[in-house]
């Protein structure tokens, strides 16, 4: 069993820090160039802050392990948006111009996994309610 926790631990470290990175970039970058991007592909422009919130504050909270199954389908649920709405028409490898649904694809693996399992190993989230767990589970 320890050895599921230590998979579900590096899974969870992994998407935390790829996700708030990518977050991070959005707002760095400037996030008035994610909300025009959005308008030209027909998605309202107010949704660049809303998956720019999820990735950084998410991808926080994953690092630190606070709500990883709620923030993982979040997560799952912004890659199925970006497959459908953007990647799957360039393919699963890309066209040349843009890159394929391949990494967005292994991340939304990678939030369904936690989002079934969870991830209690260094986790925040386990800390402190796990107190309160282990008596409901032991009545």
């Amino acid at each position: 069993m320890f050895k599921h926790e230590v998979g579900a631990l590096i899974l969870r470290i992994t998407l935390g820090v790829l996700f708030f990175l990518h977050g991070l970039d959005k707002f760095q970058g400037g996030i008035e160039n994610t909300v025009g991007w959005f308008d030209s592909i027909g998605i309202p422009g107010f949704m660049a802050y809303v998956v720019a919130i999820i990735e950084l504050v998410g991808g926080l909270a994953l690092i630190i392990g606070f709500g990883t199954k709620i923030i993982s389908a979040l997560i799952a649920l912004v890659m199925i948006g970006a497959m459908i709405k953007v990647k799957f028409a360039v393919g699963i490898f890309g066209n040349g111009q843009m890159a394929g649904y391949e990494l967005d694809l292994a991340f939304l693996a990678m939030a369904v996994y936690l989002l079934i399992n969870g991830s209690k190993l260094f986790s925040v989230h386990h800390f402190i309610f796990s107190k309160e767990e282990d008596v409901k589970i032991s009545k």
